[in-house]
C-alpha cells in the first residue's frame, strides 16, 4: 500500500512528520479521508481530533485545533494554531481549562464575558481530553 508525509505545524514547531497511508480531519464542511493520491485542495479546518492510519499500526490521534490542511498529490500539509500528540497532553491543565471555560459559559449573562471566546477554549479543552483519553 502506498503512503505519503503528512506534516502537522504549528507557529512554534513542527508536532508531526511521518509517512502515513490515510488521515481523518474535521474540515469547515464536514470530515475528509485523504489517501495517497488524493486530488489537491485547501481546507480550514475545525478544532477536532486528525486520526492518522499508519499501515501495520494503531491509528494516532492527534489533538488539533484549528488551522488549516492543504493536499497534494504526495504530501498533506496541516498548519494548526496549536496541535498535540496525547503524550504531550497536560491532562490537569486540560481539565483546568475545560472547568474555567464551563464556568465562564455558565455565568455568561452576568460577567458579560466574550461567549464566543469561552466556547472555543471549551471545544479546545474537550479535544485535548478527548486525545489524551481521560474525558
Amino acid at each position: 500500500m502506498s503512503t505519503f508525509l503528512l506534516e502537522i505545524v504549528t507557529p512554534e514547531r513542527k508536532v508531526y512528520a511521518e509517512q502515513v497511508s490515510m488521515i481523518v480531519a474535521r474540515g469547515v464542511e464536514g470530515e475528509l479521508g485523504i489517501l495517497p493520491n488524493h486530488i489537491p485542495l485547501v481546507t480550514p479546518l475545525k478544532i477536532a481530533v486528525v486520526t492518522v492510519k499508519i499501515q501495520g499500526s494503531k491509528d494516532l490521534s492527534i489533538a488539533v485545533n484549528g488551522g488549516f490542511m492543504e493536499v497534494r498529490k504526495d504530501k498533506v500539509v496541516i498548519l494548526a494554531e496549536s496541535a498535540e500528540l496525547p503524550e504531550q497532553i497536560d491532562v490537569d491543565r486540560a481539565k483546568a481549562s475545560k472547568d474555567r471555560a464551563e464556568q465562564r459559559l455558565k455565568n455568561a449573562k452576568q460577567e458579560k464575558i466574550d461567549f464566543h471566546r469561552a466556547e472555543l477554549a471549551l471545544q479546545r479543552a474537550l479535544n485535548r481530553l478527548g486525545v489524551s483519553g481521560r474525558k
